[in-house]
Parts: structure tokens; C-alpha cells; sequence
């Protein structure tokens, strides 16, 4: 598939809305960046795409691309249901904005939205995205990257949700999260000590040889 999208490119043809329905969700991640600047905003007013899967590059780019392609529209109520898709790319300045508009986000996109602009926003923010939808919050909130999120809110603002949040930081402490690593075994730890026990003879026997030699 990679190979035929390259080869129709190559012969000069566009990526239009024929050729977007044509690669389909399916094949949209197999675009590189260059492919994907080819392609006219306006194409995705009429292709079906869902780029949720791609990279976080191809992400950012198609929705720079919806969102002017869409952009005559963000006054209507149909914006949001238009641009849903292609979300993933979205900053937290345009998240932010929507969090206004009683848009409704389901839970499912939300933790699908670009890691550094999910960290971004505050919890009226996500409420307002949510909106109906926000108590189905409860139900991830020990699931990544929602666990990430309330750990670095303060537990002061999500009380303020009423809906059981538990996890954020208190009021002069902050919450530092740490990797897991596995600790060495006893007997790995045995080892290690009894090198370093026999490290200064073996240095000497090896010296003594060195000169002997």
C-alpha cells in the first residue's frame, strides 16, 4: 500500500478527496509528512478519515489541516462533530477554547488528545469538555494518561468535581512521580560484593604477573 500511495504521488497526482476516501483510515498513517502537507484542506470536508491511530506527527498536521478546512463553520454546533476526528493533534489553547462551547467530549476521545496539552488543563477545563460526560471521569481514573493528569492537580481543585477524584497533590506537598525498576536479587547483590571483595587480589595477582613477565 505504501508503495502504490508513493507511486500514484510520484506520477504528480493529488491527494484529494477521492484519493484520501481511496487510502482510507486504514492506510492514512502510511503517509509521511511530505505527503501529508500535500494535501488540500479542503479535500477533508469530503473524505472519512480517522487519523486516532497515527503518529503524533500526522496527528498535529491533519488537524492543522481540518481546522481550516472547517474553520467557516466553528460558530455552529456541527464544528465540534466535524473536527472530533482529528483532535489528537489539537494544542491546549484550541482545547481550551472548545472546553467553552458545551461541546461533550466522551472520555474515550479525551485520553486520546495529545499528551503535553492533556497535562496542560485544569480540571474546570476538562469538565467543560466533558461536559455530560464528566462523571464517566471517575471511571478511568486509574488508567493512564487520566492517573498522570491527577497527580499533578491539586486535590483542592478536584474536590471541587464531586465526583471522588483522589490522587492530586495537597496543599505543600508536590507529587513526584518515579519510574519502577526491579531491585536486585539477593544472590545478584551476593555476587557484586564478593567481586568487590576480590577486586584488590586479583589487581595485585595481575600487577605481580605484569612485572614478572
Amino acid at each position: 500500500a505504501s508503495i502504490i500511495i508513493k507511486r500514484y504521488v510520484g506520477l504528480g497526482n493529488a491527494l484529494n478527496a477521492t484519493a484520501l476516501n481511496a487510502i482510507g483510515t486504514k492506510y492514512l498513517c502510511l503517509l509521511n509528512a511530505a505527503e501529508l502537507k500535500m494535501i488540500d484542506s479542503n479535500s477533508l470536508k469530503l473524505a472519512s478519515l480517522d487519523p486516532s491511530a497515527c503518529s503524533e506527527l500526522t496527528k498535529v498536521i491533519l488537524y492543522a489541516k481540518a481546522k481550516r478546512a472547517f474553520s467557516d463553520q466553528d460558530y455552529l454546533p456541527a464544528y465540534y462533530e466535524l473536527i472530533e476526528p482529528y483532535l489528537g493533534g489539537a494544542p491546549a489553547v484550541d482545547l481550551r477554547a472548545l472546553s467553552k462551547d458545551n461541546v461533550n467530549m466522551n472520555v474515550s476521545t479525551l485520553v486520546k488528545l495529545r499528551r503535553d496539552a492533556l497535562m496542560s488543563l485544569t480540571p474546570s477545563e476538562v469538565q467543560g469538555l466533558l461536559g455530560i460526560n464528566f462523571v464517566d471521569l471517575k471511571m478511568w481514573q486509574n488508567k493512564s494518561p487520566i492517573w498522570e493528569w491527577i497527580q499533578i492537580q491539586k486535590q483542592s481543585e478536584l474536590d471541587k468535581l464531586h465526583i471522588g477524584l483522589t490522587g492530586g497533590t495537597q496543599e505543600g506537598y508536590i507529587n513526584i512521580v518515579t519510574p519502577k525498576f526491579q531491585l536486585p536479587s539477593s544472590a545478584s547483590l551476593g555476587t557484586v560484593t564478593t567481586m568487590l571483595h576480590l577486586l584488590p587480589a586479583l589487581l595485585t595477582s595481575f600487577l605481580v604477573m605484569l612485572v614478572l613477565s
